[in-house]
């Protein structure tokens, strides 16, 4: 089968198409027939090189973190899928998405929406269930409790879902990105939109409950006068990156700077997919890409005009 791999680090012409083993689903895994992966700031971070020396032990290295497909063999402890589902999975760590075939866990998949097609379905798991948990868990964000949210890098992936889920919970929602896409912010759903250069943090306006920071850039020091009393910064990044940032973090009885760790809960898989079904949560697929392709997309991935998701495309 194909595989789009990492035998070194560096720009989108490092990826190469191998021609690997088939894997064989064990225990409680599935076998998924890959229709699409999409590229995520992981996939480009790591490429790079961005995770450091011990990365350079995984290679070589089959990218893709989240895909859609169909179930097409199952271990002997699955339950819950057999073949012939449509099914959509975070695969966490170990990559394996940009693959023609991949083996994962029953519990990192769920149902794939009926109502969009599966290369569509592919730009959901990552973004989706990061931008979510992000507003639910670290944000603590609750429908019909008033909520003033800024998302901050609004037009990627992760950007553009939380737009659309915190409206959906009820939040005023206020979306920054470049000019050229504020267009399409004020067309995911966002009350107010801004240039990313002109947010001022003086406290001149009023002050936001939860600002997401999706790059991730900001700094608690720095956001701290936009927020409420009780507002929260929360960053893509995984370990805060400045001593302030750590200590508000620690802080347990007023949390005013949150990091967003994205896990495979089933039942935000399920979620979103019901949003989606129910014409509320609409995927932000900007482009698709076929496997062969797969360093251009991440040369398209990485420039300025990206509105949403870039998909990889393993259909023949």
């Amino acid at each position: 089968m194909r595989a789009a791999r990492l035998h070194r680090f560096g720009g989108p012409d490092v990826l190469q198409i191998d021609e690997v083993a088939w894997p064989r689903p064990k225990g409680d895994e599935v076998l998924i027939h890959v229709t699409a992966s999409s590229i995520n700031g992981t996939d480009l971070n790591l490429r790079r090189g961005g995770l450091g020396p011990v990365a350079a032990g995984l290679l070589p290295f089959t990218v893709g973190f989240d895909v859609a497909g169909v179930v097409v063999d199952c271990g002997p402890r699955v339950t819950a899928f057999r073949p012939g589902d449509r099914v959509m999975s975070l695969l966490g760590h170990r990559g394996g998405g940009a693959a023609d075939y991949v083996t994962v866990r029953q519990g990192r998949v769920g149902s794939a929406p009926h109502s969009i097609d599966l290369e569509m379905a592919a730009s959901v798991p990552l973004s989706g269930l990061t931008a979510l948990q992000a507003l639910r868990h670290a944000g603590r964000l609750q429908p019909g409790r008033p909520c003033r949210v800024l998302v901050y890098g609004a037009a990627g992936g992760i950007g553009a879902f939380a737009v659309q889920l915190a409206r959906i919970l009820g939040a005023h929602v206020t979306a920054t990105a470049r000019p050229s896409k504020l267009t399409f912010l004020r067309d995911l759903g966002a009350h107010a939109v801004m240039d990313s250069a002109d947010v001022t943090w003086d406290g001149a306006h009023e002050p936001w409950d939860i600002i997401l920071d999706t790059p991730p850039t900001l700094s608690f020091q720095q956001v701290q006068p936009a927020l409420s009393a009780h507002g929260v910064l929360i960053s893509t990044r995984g370990v805060p990156g400045r001593a302030r940032d750590a200590a508000a973090l620690l802080n347990r009885r007023r949390p005013h700077f949150a990091t967003v760790r994205t896990a495979e809960r089933g039942i935000d898989l399920g979620l979103l997919t019901r949003l989606i079904d129910a014409g509320e949560l609409h995927p932000p697929l900007d482009r698709i890409f076929a496997l062969e392709d797969i360093s251009r997309a991440h040369q398209y991935a990485e420039g300025d005009d990206v509105r949403g998701k870039v998909v990889v495309s393993a259909a023949r």
